[in-house]
């Protein structure tokens, strides 16, 4: 069950609907999935991709996706740290990027600058689905302790995966 939180507004929205209708203003889609299938804590990445085809596959083809990958952390990650760093910093892609959480939970947080949207994150657990347009400046967060969560991450080409840091800084002040 996705939570958004709006830190500077001590608000928090816990109705799916009312997320959608809120993320989807800033052109975010969020949609919720079945996340049924249990996976050990190092299930490979061709697991967890072929128990969701029957849902990837016909997304990715309306869509124009064409590359998923998993994203599997856990407490025995190795090198945690500083993979955490990397999706710490505020950063963009150069398409959209899709992630569906298979398991565990994350942390996406937006920085939108409209003038309107303050900053603030979505809590994304088992069976959420996001895709953050390109160019949307973001970052994510699995946790300082105990990490656990299994996306499966969906572009339309392995270049999209790169991220474009802004060296904004300004996610430090949300740590």
């Amino acid at each position: 069950m996705a939570i958004l939180s709006i830190p500077s507004q001590n608000r928090s929205i816990s109705d799916p609907n009312q997320i959608r209708a809120f993320l989807a203003e800033l052109g975010v889609h969020f949609d919720q999935w079945k996340a049924e299938v249990e996976f050990s804590d190092n299930a490979d990445q061709d697991t967890i991709l072929r128990a969701y085809a029957y849902v990837l596959k016909p997304y990715m083809e309306m869509n124009g996706y064409h590359v998923a990958d998993v994203i599997n952390i856990n407490a025995s990650t190795p090198n945690y740290e500083a993979l955490r760093a990397k999706f710490l910093s505020e950063h963009t892609h150069t398409e959209d990027e899709v992630r569906f959480f298979v398991d565990g939970q994350g942390y996406f947080w937006f920085n939108v600058e409209d003038g309107k949207t303050p900053v603030f994150n979505v809590l994304l657990q088992a069976g959420d689905l996001i895709s953050v347009p390109a160019n949307t400046k973001h970052w994510f967060d699995a946790g300082e302790h105990n990490p656990f969560v299994k996306t499966i991450r969906i572009f339309i080409d392995a270049s999209g995966w790169t991220p474009h840091y802004t060296g904004s800084k300004i996610e430090q002040g949300f740590l």
